[in-house]
This record gives structure tokens, sequence and C-alpha cells, in this order.
């Protein structure tokens, strides 16, 4: 049975994470980080976790700064690449300590996916999952009304919240959890560009992906309507020094289970989609 003991991880910057870190009984054979998705908690990841455990691995979970605990999002500065260049490399480089002559694999949801790319820390990862991590542009969303749904969020309603609240308030909307407002008006911008936040100069996206080298699971959901084959596609196509396997899944992968962008890491999911991720990082770990 899996233990659970939280761990405070400090940032570059001196912010403090608050980490959790999921261990086995048996001898741990690597380490698992899971990078939540935008406004997710880390707490819909224990599940998957807890899997993980069962399969010999330790598993990390946390939450971005700014997403917990409630009320912090409006005290804190911080946007998508503070979370990469700050909390994604503190985790990775905390577990990468801890469990030196393992190996650390992480497994990014959404954002979670795109942070691997693009935080120069995955350089000590010796594979990675990537889950409905797509490329965000507007162009991509191939249903209109979704696409004018989408847009009227992240152009209008989340721009106007993070300037006049100081944060995007995903509670009050029934969407996740709250996040801080830079977080947002980096997303906006990003949707504009054809190739979402490779094309910010700011970012230097291209060459953060080129760094890496290992496997790279990345996976595209069919019934997600944020993130066609397409959008999958473009992200991968920039893990210039990757070998990457792509996947599609459908909800009839699993027993006609939906799954869209956001639930993957449902337990209904638990006996169908989860196997086939764990059997690969757990084949990444033998050949360490």
């Amino acid at each position: 049975m899996a233990r659970t003991t939280p761990h405070p991880i400090r940032c570059a910057d001196g912010f403090e994470l608050q980490a959790t870190l999921h261990t086995p009984d048996e001898p741990v054979q690597g380490v698992v980080l899971m990078h939540p998705a935008t406004a997710m908690p880390e707490q819909m990841y224990f599940a998957f976790a807890s899997r993980l455990t069962d399969a010999g691995f330790a598993a990390v979970t946390y939450n971005y700064r700014g997403v917990h605990p409630p009320g912090a999002a409006r005290r804190t500065r911080a946007g998508f690449t503070t979370w990469v260049d700050q909390d994604v490399s503190a985790v990775t480089d905390w577990a990468a300590e801890r469990y030196a002559g393992l190996p650390v694999m992480a497994v990014g949801h959404s954002f979670g996916g795109h942070a691997i790319g693009l935080s120069r820390s995955s350089q000590r990862l010796s594979g990675a999952v990537m889950v409905a991590s797509q490329a965000g542009s507007l162009r991509f969303i191939r249903h209109w009304r979704e696409r004018l749904l989408v847009a009227m969020f992240l152009k209008v309603l989340g721009p106007l919240c993070a300037r006049v609240l100081g944060y995007m308030p995903y509670v009050r909307l029934g969407l996740g959890e709250d996040v801080p407002a830079q977080t947002i008006l980096e997303w906006s911008r990003w949707t504009s560009m054809p190739r979402f936040y490779f094309d910010d100069p700011r970012l230097n996206a291209v060459d953060r992906f080129s760094q890496l080298r290992m496997p790279v699971l990345a996976i595209g959901l069919e019934d997600d309507p944020w993130g066609p084959p397409e959008a999958i596609d473009l992200v991968c196509q920039h893990l210039t020094n990757c070998t990457v396997e792509r996947r599609q899944f459908s909800p009839a992968d699993s027993a006609g289970q939906g799954i869209a962008h956001l639930g993957f890491f449902r337990e209904h999911h638990a006996t169908t989609l989860w196997p086939q991720v764990v059997d690969w990082l757990r084949r990444q770990a033998q050949r360490f």
C-alpha cells in the first residue's frame, strides 16, 4: 500500500512549494513526477500516483504556486514561465537528488506536458509522457462554436478578470482552482500565435525543446475538442532530439467512457488506459 508524506520544496527564487511524495512498500525502481494541468489540484492525480506505487515507482504530486491554498492566486505573481523555470525545475531537481542513481521520469497533463518540454531541468529525465498537451492556438479548435467560446474566455473574460480582480477565478466558473493573473495573460497572447508559444521570442521555446534527449510518449484524445491530432503533432515536432511515440486514445479504448481534455486521470480509466502508460514507464526504467 502506498505511503504519502508531505515535503516542502524550495525553488531557486525562495518560494516554497508543498509537494506530496507517494512511495511503495517495495524497493523503489524509479520516480515519476506528476506535472498538473492548469488550475488542476494535485489531488486529481493521487489515484494515478497510487497506481504508480503499485508498479514500484515513487511519485511526486504538487500544486504550482498560486493554485493552492485558496486565495493564493490573488496574492501570487506568477505565470506559466514562472511555473516552468521555478516550480517544475525545483521539483525535478529535488527528485533527481533524492533518488540519485534511479531513473527520474515525468507525466505531464496539458500544460504539465508543455512544462516538460520547456523546462531546462527536464534534461535530467530518463523519459516523459505528455497527455493532451496540444498547441493551444485557436485555429486548431475545429468546431466554430467551441472556438468562439474559448476565444471569449481567453481573449475577453480571462484578461478582464486578470486585470480587474488580479487573478483568474476558475473556482467561481466551476473550471478548477483559481490561478494567478499572469497565467491567463500569457495564455491569451499565445493562442493568437500560429505555432502557439513557439512563436513567442521571449520564451525561446524551440531551443528549450531541442535540448531534450529522451524517449517521449505523447498521447492525444479523440474526444478532446481542444487537442486534435495536428495540435499534438505540432508540439511533438519540436522534440527534435527525442524519440517520440504518438498514441491516440478514444472512448472506445476505455469501454466507451469519455475522456476529453481533463478526463484521462479519472479512475474509470484505471483498468484500460492507465496500464498502457504505466507499462511504458516501466520499460523506460528497465532501460536505465
